[in-house]
């Protein structure tokens, strides 16, 4: 009884954990669309928030050439 008890419990959750049993898109072809849409454009901004994150979008102040650091 106790195997039986064990092996229906390790069935349900590797069932419910393989993606199967609960979809991650709805069934409606409307709302699956939006849903597509709405996943790729928050894809799409990653490398913005990989930059933001390095600090890759910062100005580069420093200049092209070198400059004396004391007065002149």
């Amino acid at each position: 009884m106790r195997k039986l008890v064990l092996f229906t419990v390790l069935a349900v959750t590797t069932s419910v954990s393989s993606g199967c049993v609960v979809p991650i898109w709805s069934a409606s072809p409307d709302i699956r669309t939006r849903q597509l849409i709405y996943t790729s454009e928050n894809y799409r901004h990653i490398l913005n928030i990989w930059d933001r994150i390095w600090f890759l979008d910062m100005p580069d102040h420093s200049t092209p050439y070198r400059t004396h650091g004391g007065v002149i």
